[in-house]
């Protein structure tokens, strides 16, 4: 009998709505070059709606529409991430006794002397990386201090060899960000620069939607992780406490 090195399922969800995400909001529509935050990228919690959603996604996989619930929860250090986890365990997306792993391997993608900038923003105050970012693109840029998809990419690959050693044949949800949740597309699914950007390009990750994968013993030698489905929002879209958003977070400057 052959072992397997892959999860037996495994989901990928990207954090509630945070309060980053409504003041990204209004300085977009405001004009604005800066985003007001107060307070650092990590430590931003959720908004109101983003623990509704949370909520929701448990309450969805509490009553069975999830493919089961998982028995191994990782997620993000970052504040929203980690109440996102915990709002989905405590309303019966998990056991109640299982235990949140924080790894920062999932952390959001860092943007050094970009954080808290708008995209108007980027071209007023740093247009030369404006330009570098135009030129090299969003998967190979790396501001000064922060990191390019690449780097986001190469740590992950790390995380995925703990999840192959550690937590094979298990049911694993991995709580993150957007930037996380697509980059962990492009590894597990073996794909291109020009693939996972016109992912991307087709429209921000909701928060608190399913990405799942399910192990196929078929798929290759020793068998490999199969999409069943990505940024599905109906747990959210079905619950009345709940509403679908998909802002980028504060920091994510800008989306071309």
């Amino acid at each position: 009998m052959t072992l397997t090195r892959w999860p037996t399922r495994l989901w990928l969800v990207r954090h509630g709505q945070s309060a980053g995400n409504v003041a990204r909001d209004l300085a977009h529509a405001t004009g604005e070059h800066r985003i007001a935050l107060d307070t650092r990228d990590v430590d931003v919690p959720l908004s109101e709606l983003g623990c509704a959603q949370a909520e929701a996604l448990g309450r969805w996989f509490a009553r069975g529409e999830g493919n089961g619930r998982p028995d191994v929860i990782l997620t993000s250090p970052y504040l929203r991430a980690r109440e996102t986890a915990r709002h989905f365990r405590d309303a019966g997306g998990a056991d109640p006794q299982e235990t949140i792993c924080v790894d920062e391997r999932l952390r959001e993608k860092e943007f050094g002397i970009l954080d808290g900038l708008t995209t108007a923003g980027i071209r007023a105050i740093q247009p030369e990386q404006a330009e570098f970012r135009r030129l090299l693109g969003k998967f190979y840029h790396r501001p000064p201090g922060g990191e390019s998809w690449c780097d986001v990419i190469f740590r992950l690959r790390s995380l995925m060899d703990t999840v192959s050693l550690h937590h094979a044949g298990r049911d694993v949800m991995i709580v993150a960000h957007q930037v996380v949740v697509l980059c962990l597309r492009y590894i597990i699914e073996n794909l291109t620069e020009a693939e996972i950007l016109a992912i991307d390009a087709s429209g921000d990750v909701a928060n608190c939607s399913i990405t799942e994968y399910v192990h196929d013993p078929a798929a290759g030698k020793d068998g490999g992780l199969t999409l069943i489905r990505y940024n599905v929002t109906a747990p959210v879209d079905e619950d009345p406490a709940a509403e679908t958003t998909s802002a980028p977070d504060a920091m994510v400057a800008a989306r071309g």
